[in-house]
């Protein structure tokens, strides 16, 4: 068995200040989703990569990542409007195989967190397949309340990041069963929570290196961090 790695990058670059998605953006002379599928496909035991992108963005981004991909196997699909609605479309793609039994875990990254090390993959991967499903944490600083008179939130904070990682059938039994509801998550988490809660998540510790490019100055912050490995 293998697991699948799904990417999406069927954002946009408004945040960033782009007028171009910001995935096919320089990063150190490469396109930041070229970082991202380069480790996807660094991760072993990984079969297929499948790269969500918006629709009529194809040929951009094969022109894209393309010279750096190798020849492992990446598919190609056009995403949809919502997050939610871009991993149902990688999912369509991979029934077959996780049907199949030959795929066991997929996991769902962001394109633009171009600096998650292979080994993150690696570690959710396992945690997925012994426990269910797996999720980055890295710890939050304390929250200040808008009301002065209430309670600061008990516990720990932490704040969650890609790549997430499930076991295959029960994903894809939730995701049929929210196309039938008409349902839209705001993350594959919500999905499973929704209609697999018997699922266990467990976090898996990450870092603030693990970094999302969502603004222009992120990418100097990634390229700086870049250098510093």
């Amino acid at each position: 068995m293998s697991a699948a790695v799904v990417v999406l990058a069927a954002g946009s670059g408004s945040r960033v200040g782009a007028e171009v998605n910001k995935v096919l953006l320089p990063l150190d002379g490469v396109p930041v989703l070229a970082h991202t599928m380069r480790t996807a496909l660094e991760v072993p035991d990984v079969s297929p990569v499948v790269l969500v992108c918006r629709p009529g963005e194809e040929d951009a981004v094969a022109e894209a990542v393309g010279p750096h991909l190798g020849d492992r196997e990446v598919l190609l699909v056009a995403g949809g409007a919502t997050r939610h609605a871009s991993e149902q479309a990688a999912l369509d793609v991979l029934a077959g195989r996780i049907e199949s039994g030959e795929i066991d875990v997929v996991v769902i990254h962001d394109g633009a967190r171009a600096l998650a090390p292979a080994s993150l993959f690696d570690r959710v991967v396992a945690a997925a397949r012994e426990h269910g499903g797996a999720v980055p944490t890295v710890t939050l600083a304390g929250l200040v309340p808008r009301d002065p008179g209430a309670t600061p939130p008990a516990g720990i904070l932490v704040g969650v990041q890609t790549p997430q990682a499930f076991g295959a059938s029960r994903l894809l039994a939730a995701y049929r069963a929210a196309a039938a509801d008409g349902f839209d998550g705001p993350d594959t988490a919500a999905c499973l929570e929704a209609y697999a809660p018997d699922v266990t998540v467990v976090p898996v510790a990450a870092g603030a290196g693990n970094l999302k490019v969502t603004y222009a100055e992120d990418l100097e912050t990634a390229s700086r961090l870049i250098a510093g490995r």
